[in-house]
């Protein structure tokens, strides 16, 4: 008997008769469709990956980021209230001396009617110089760093509380901005192979590519993150659903956007975290193959371990978020303390403000 010859399509042995028309189409479109529903579900469990870990790691890290914004925040450079609030004060201490003068009392006759009969008006001034105390404070406290602005907080808000107001808004903007970028940045990344035919990605490609995924993000993680900074920096402690009607009402939907000029460099941040990521995990595994040869090795890893993962991620991490810090201070800015200004700064004016007023530390406020 003559052997049977065989064909091999898709890891499937079909034998080859010569009266047999033998098309091989079903079986690639079959391929075909069974390797993009693989991709899709890769895609998508990888979607879903980033979304719990990024809303994982915001409710964890929350606290910090509350005390990081809120520094953020914070600003000798907007003295004109303190100026003010000093103004009445000395006014206030005129007025009382005055009184003192005329009517021939005693100091100590003027406080007991200071303390029992003061006005209304009299009321508010007592209760915006200990407002304009207390937010100077805060600002001194901010300069000397964040433990001390820290045990600030927790003395004067209400203990742990403060800490975690606006977590579920943090972690469903974490969680969107996650998928998001993802979406976009696979998106753009094969329609940039389709049309090149080059799979091997350059460093000045990959910014360009990540660039434009986190501008194609904005439009609906930006309003979030404007709504999550008005948590965290607001002192009257209003919910979410209140600084939103209040956003609108006083700005319309263009309030959502305050801050999103800041994202003509911040936008670079993911870009070069993914970029110092690779570039250091490139040297990581250059100089362990060069260590194998050495030693006569022939086989060489080139996967790295989870602890070695994670920790260039935090080298590439610390190196993107102290190129664009500033920037990022400058956005929460104009969220918070410029956002109902009726003349707002540029984000370089803004950042040579803040570096006439702390120096290099007044850009970095926060950071730590």
């Amino acid at each position: 008997h003559q052997s049977i010859p065989h064909l091999h399509f898709q890891n499937q042995y079909i034998p080859h008769w010569s009266n047999v028309d033998l098309d091989p189409q079903p079986l690639q479109h079959y391929s075909t469709t069974s390797t993009t529903a693989t991709m899709s579900e890769s895609v998508a469990s990888e979607v879903v990956s980033a979304m719990v870990g990024g809303m994982f790691s915001a409710s964890a890290l929350y606290p910090l980021e509350v005390l990081k914004t809120r520094m953020q925040a914070e600003t000798k450079a907007t003295k004109q209230a303190t100026n003010d609030g000093s103004a009445e004060t000395n006014e206030s201490h005129q007025s009382n001396a005055t009184i003192v003068e005329n009517g021939g009392r005693s100091q100590h006759d003027e406080d007991v009617l200071t303390d029992t009969m003061q006005t209304p008006t009299q009321k508010e001034k007592q209760k915006q110089k200990q407002k304009q105390t207390l937010k100077e404070a805060y600002q001194h406290a901010a300069s000397e760093g964040m433990t001390s602005y820290a045990k600030l907080m927790f003395e004067n808000e209400g203990g742990i509380t403060p800490f975690y107001s606006g977590v579920v808004t943090s972690a469903i903007q974490s969680a969107t901005e996650k998928a998001l970028y993802f979406f976009a940045y696979t998106f753009l990344k094969n329609g940039y192979v389709d049309i090149t035919g080059i799979n091997n990605i350059g460093t000045a490609s990959n910014l360009v590519l990540g660039c434009m995924a986190e501008w194609a993000h904005l439009p609906v993680t930006l309003p979030i993150d404007c709504v999550t900074t008005a948590i965290q920096t607001d002192d009257k402690n209003r919910g979410a659903f209140v600084l939103m009607a209040n956003i609108l009402s006083e700005k319309g939907i263009g309030g959502f956007y305050k801050g999103i000029q800041a994202y003509t460099v911040l936008c670079l941040k993911p870009a070069i975290q993914y970029t110092v990521y690779e570039q250091v995990k490139k040297i990581v595994i250059t100089a362990r193959r060069v260590q194998a040869k050495t030693h006569g090795q022939r086989d060489v890893d080139d996967t790295l371990s989870a602890a070695e993962a994670f920790f260039l991620g935090m080298v590439a991490r610390i190196v993107a978020t102290m190129l664009t810090y500033p920037y990022l201070r400058a956005k929460v800015m104009l969220q918070s303390t410029y956002g109902n200004a009726k003349v707002k700064p540029t984000i370089p004016q803004m950042i040579m403000e803040q570096f006439s007023h702390g120096g290099v530390w007044g850009l970095y406020q926060g950071i730590g």
